[in-house]
């Protein structure tokens, strides 16, 4: 079963939220597929995933760089998760154990408070669910499996609504989207999207100059 998308998991998660995270939290029910992307999801349409877009105290945001391979989002910062399992009970539960199982974060240290709509992402055949969540008890997190991941890091919120951080992201393939170039880390395509989106939300977001591109390697 999938989790169904009411903006908070109950009202005492919501009460429980920072003043900072709260525009967020209250924005993100009227969020729609088409305020995300123009790749709209259909019935039977691809596998489950989910990511957890985990805010920590700083303010930051949990991301982590995807080992290098022969694989998709190869050497790509992302948010933690991957795709559900058979023993996942819905969408949360997927975001959580990916989340542990990439970083070692612990489950028991996050409050869940909302999704964003379900994002189909045609490069690899997934619709994507991303977790909104709370960090309430932070601590040390880092990699879980090299060969899956190959750092974990907590990028600063004011890292990304610096304009001096901010491009438009060119691709080889012909995409353009959001970019974000912060701890050397260039935070790209479906993570940016999801990223710029939630700093729109949240009112955040500072002007910047899309004019200033950054190209990304075939």
């Amino acid at each position: 079963m999938k989790w169904r998308r009411t903006g908070f998991v109950d009202q005492q998660v919501a009460s429980g939220l920072p003043e900072w995270l709260q525009p967020l939290a209250s924005a993100v029910p009227d969020v729609q597929t088409s305020h995300l992307t123009r790749f709209a999801p259909t019935d039977g349409q691809g596998r489950s995933a989910a990511v957890l877009v985990l805010f920590g105290d700083g303010p930051d945001v949990l991301v982590i760089e995807r080992a290098r391979g022969p694989v998709a989002h190869s050497g790509q910062p992302a948010f933690p998760g991957g795709a559900r399992e058979e023993s996942d009970t819905d969408t949360v539960a997927t975001a959580l154990r990916e989340a542990r199982e990439e970083t070692g974060v612990d489950p028991a240290a996050i409050h869940v408070f909302g999704a964003l709509p379900d994002l189909w992402v045609p490069v690899s055949g997934y619709v994507v669910s991303p977790v909104l969540a709370w960090w309430h008890s932070p601590h040390p997190v880092d990699v879980q499996d090299p060969s899956e991941v190959s750092r974990v890091q907590r990028v600063d919120v004011s890292a990304l609504v610096d304009p001096t951080n901010r491009y438009t992201v060119v691709h080889p393939s012909g995409y353009r989207g959001p970019g974000f170039v912060v701890h050397d880390l260039l935070i790209w395509g479906f993570t940016a999207g999801v990223l710029s989106k939630v700093l729109d939300l949240s009112g955040w977001q500072q002007p910047w100059d899309a004019a200033r591109e950054i190209a990304v390697p075939a």
